[in-house]
């Protein structure tokens, strides 16, 4: 099979999108399967082949003031009709219902290409990258003048939130995103409560169940054992303001008052880490709070044992790829009740399930788990077990019955060309 792939999110740039997609990718082509990924360009880093099977394509872009890491793929059809002329795919694969998605469901219709779309990202729940007060980055504003008035604190700044808090939004994005998806023939979901959700979202389509995966191999855990006063507690991902690291900080405060001897880890870069740095300082603690910054997913196998909790506060979590590898390395986790997370971090089985930004409830539920040490060595135990079910080769076998399941249903599918495509082709 030939598969074409497009997102608007790769490496070199390090997220659970590119990290599937390299997986998939990378162990579909050992079976003989070919891919084209068209991708963001992002300068430094950039690559155009991975193996004999894989090629990537680069597509210039811009970047969304509010989030720089976030590219904005700027039009391209003609090149992507020439990679489609060029590579002739089967199938067309779409991971992200940014820009680039829209062009590839727009070249997907006008060629008669059978087309997939994963659901990686709850794009309404970060339309706060579009709020005025971002996009003028008046959050920055904001903690330049902190350093000089002490007065002000970080609810100041949640007053802006609040007064660009429109719902009208977030419904925007919904239907955006809604009318790429519901043009695609099936569209895959990393999880089933994801699912459950995508059709109260108004996903009409087909929708099946493929896990991200995990190399198991890799990830392997051991039962793990607690008994001190110094426990060590982890978070890793993109340290962004949809994951709600304020939430873990402010909950790990009070972790802190019961241990003070405890540290926070924080791993992973992104844009939020300035005001948490400073929300770590404004509550004294700025020795036990520990940025590292980005460290690499070929090493993170190595770093997950040396923790004693995994703690996260999300409420965005498709699946939750990081808190996936933790538990799979034997860690017991605390989350929150959103979307997917509930489906790794199973209550009182592996961790505790707090409410959604209920700090007093996350702390007092970590404090939980880490006084007793028997139930702590059982949800190590039961982590491992758990992430067991998401064996990456697993996947693969899964999402390749998908691709020839859909290329075979989809044979002959009729073409449907615009006005606009009809002008490209003129010129």
């Amino acid at each position: 099979m030939r598969v074409l792939y497009f997102s608007d999110t790769f490496l070199p740039k390090t997220d659970g999108v590119a990290v599937s997609i390299k997986n998939f990718s990378e162990l579909l082509s050992l079976r003989g399967h070919e891919f084209t990924i068209c991708a963001p360009r992002y300068g430094e880093g950039d690559f155009d082949r991975m193996g004999q099977n894989i090629q990537v394509v680069r597509f210039r872009s811009g970047y969304l003031p509010s989030y720089p890491d976030i590219k904005v793929v700027l039009p391209s059809p003609g090149k992507i009709k020439k990679v489609i002329e060029d590579f002739q795919p089967d199938l067309i694969h779409i991971h992200t219902p940014g820009l680039l998605g829209l062009y590839a469901i727009n070249a997907a219709e006008r060629f008669g290409i059978p087309t997939i779309g994963t659901y990686h990202t709850l794009m309404a729940e970060q339309e706060m990258y579009v709020s005025f007060y971002r996009l003028f980055k008046l959050d920055k504003l904001f903690f330049k003048i902190n350093k000089f008035k002490k007065k002000m604190n970080i609810e100041d700044l949640d007053k802006f939130v609040k007064f660009d808090n429109f719902n009208i939004r977030k419904k925007i994005i919904l239907k955006i995103c809604n009318d790429l998806y519901n043009r695609c023939d099936v569209v895959i979901s990393p999880s089933h409560l994801i699912k459950k959700q995508l059709a109260d979202y108004g996903i009409t389509r087909p929708v099946t169940v493929v896990s991200n995966g995990m190399d198991l191999k890799r990830f392997t855990g051991v039962v793990k054992s607690f008994d001190s006063d110094a426990p060590k507690v982890l978070h890793v991902g993109r340290i962004s303001y949809e994951k709600n690291c304020d939430v873990v900080i402010n909950a790990f405060k009070l972790i802190h008052e019961k241990y003070p001897k405890a540290t926070l880890t924080i791993i992973g870069e992104g844009p939020a880490i300035p005001s948490l740095q400073r929300q770590a300082e404004h509550l004294g603690l700025s020795g036990s709070v520990i940025f590292t910054g980005f460290v690499p997913n070929a090493e993170l196998h190595e770093v997950y044992p040396k923790y004693d909790l995994f703690l996260t506060a999300s409420t965005m979590e498709t699946q939750g790829l990081v808190v996936l590898e933790a538990i799979a390395c034997g860690l017991p986790a605390v989350g929150v009740d959103s979307f997917a997370l509930p489906e790794l971090i199973q209550h009182e089985k592996n961790g505790y399930i707090a409410p959604a930004f209920d700090v007093k409830q996350l702390a007092d539920l970590s404090i939980k788990l880490l006084s007793d040490g028997k139930k702590y060595s059982e949800f190590s135990k039961n982590s491992i077990e758990i992430a067991s079910g998401h064996e990456m080769e697993k996947c693969v076998d899964e999402m390749e019955d998908i691709y020839r399941k859909v290329i075979e249903a989809m044979k002959g599918k009729a073409k449907k060309q615009s006005l606009f495509d009809m002008f490209l082709d003129l010129v």
